[in-house]
């Protein structure tokens, strides 16, 4: 009797999730055999066959997602989603310069685009999705499953499939995009399934800074979901700048795929701020796949009641002369739990490799938890690699010398957490990424 008991208890905690009520017939959105359609269809094929994952699974060890109600959801079409909150006006206003080279704004069923002229006579292109399928196929092509694929997990293969809505920017060889190009995915509503490709191309010898924002209001019921992906290649003698935001509301579970490729002498600085969603699985790799490609990675997280953000970085130096630097800050409240999984692999012919990550969390309540895990695996012998993790608290004596000091101690506590981050907010040049995360510290301390 209690060894059925025993493999009964088993059974519940390892469960299989029920199946999307999603269907083959949502996927296909032509007949014309597009590129985009028969990538679709493949996607749909492969997330069909693959299998939800589990705490089984060494990367979803720390992060269970059998509360997600997979039989709730429906995607936006067709007028189905009722009246809904418009984008903020905040949310649209430029974060890095004064003004937008480019805009793009996407909510459930329509889609807001601008760019500046001088930007498309110069061959640059800032589209959404179903517009790069339709007008620019060739470009398309030499991005789409090519670097995130979608047999690389169950989520991955879900957006490769569903999404209808996304980014896709080229800028031809040669070509310094000098004002910024921001884009806004707002994802509002309850039970509602969201999906997202951003894809960017970088040719040899060009640059660019696009900063990209996932946000919604918060819903005291229900759950909505988000699966998306990220693709980038930066090509040779190329610099990218590419911040991403993530400010999604406190019922959204959220599921990320993301890696650049790094050509020979590319450089890409990727800052990272997460604020937002019930539940975050984000993977974030990095591929140095040229000689001397840079990358730098700086992340921002904060957390409070139930949150729980996962995030799993790579640093992959696959050429030699590559150089990586990575540093993840922390902070976390009530009830929340962040996981960083972090590491740094270096190939057997990646010699002269300079790799480093850092991950440091402060803990602001008993309930909170940090779990940071660095790794590095090191094929080379000519390397320089080092890593670095800490999870603290607030020390009494730092409290209490400001208070002596005449700081009220909630305004000390404050003071702390803001220099805990001052590290971050040094890597970052830009003003308005800056005061946006600045303001994300006050309204998660008030």
């Amino acid at each position: 009797m209690m060894s059925e008991l025993i493999k009964s208890n088993i059974r519940k905690k390892f469960r299989e999730i029920k199946e999307f009520n999603f269907t083959e017939t949502q996927v296909t959105t032509s007949a014309n055999g597009s590129i985009l359609d028969e990538f679709r269809r493949l996607s749909w094929e492969i997330y069909k066959h693959l299998p939800f994952p589990t705490t089984e699974d060494e990367p979803w060890r720390r992060t269970n997602i059998k509360g997600l109600k997979t039989d709730a959801f429906y995607i936006p079409v067709d007028g189905n989603v009722g009246d809904l909150p418009e984008i903020p006006e905040y949310l649209m206003k430029p974060l890095v310069g004064e003004i937008h080279g480019g805009f793009i704004a996407i909510q459930p069923e329509k889609i807001n685009i601008q760019l500046n002229p001088r930007l498309s006579q110069q061959g640059v292109i800032f589209t959404d999705l179903t517009t790069a399928n339709e007008k620019y196929p060739d470009y398309l092509a030499k991005i789409l499953g090519k670097v995130v694929r979608p047999e690389e997990g169950k989520f991955s293969a879900l957006a490769s499939a569903m999404a209808k809505q996304g980014v896709f920017i080229y800028v031809p060889e040669g070509v310094h995009v000098e004002q910024p190009l921001h884009s806004v995915l707002w994802a509002a509503g309850i039970n509602l399934a969201y999906f997202s490709q951003i894809l960017i191309y970088l040719e040899d010898r060009a640059s660019l800074t696009f900063v990209h924002e996932s946000a919604s209001p918060n819903q005291n019921d229900g759950q909505t979901l988000h699966a998306g992906i990220v693709a980038i290649h930066v090509g040779a003698e190329s610099q990218l700048r590419y911040i991403e935001l993530q400010s999604l509301g406190n019922h959204v579970w959220n599921f990320m795929h993301e890696r650049v490729q790094v050509e020979r002498d590319g450089n890409i600085d990727w800052v990272f701020g997460a604020v937002g969603s019930r539940l975050t699985k984000n993977f974030s790799d990095l591929d140095l796949i040229g000689n001397g490609a840079t990358g730098k990675m700086s992340g921002f997280y904060f957390t409070d009641g139930n949150q729980h953000l996962d995030h799993d970085t790579q640093q992959n130096h696959l050429a030699p002369f590559t150089t990586s630097d990575l540093l993840f800050k922390g902070a976390l409240k009530g009830h929340s739990r962040s996981v960083w999984q972090g590491m740094v692999y270096v190939a057997n012919n990646a010699q002269r490799t300079d790799g480093y990550q850092a991950n440091r969390n402060l803990i602001l309540s008993k309930g909170a938890r940090a779990d940071s895990i660095p790794g590095l695996e090191i094929l080379a012998d000519d390397v320089r690699c080092s890593h670095g993790a800490t999870v603290g608290k607030i020390d009494p004596e730092m409290i209490f010398y400001l208070q002596s000091r005449g700081i009220l101690p909630i305004d000390a506590e404050r003071l702390i957490v803001e220099g805990f981050f001052e590290p971050i907010m040094q890597r970052i040049p830009y003003e308005g990424v800056r005061k946006r995360f600045q303001e994300s510290i006050e309204n998660k301390m008030a």
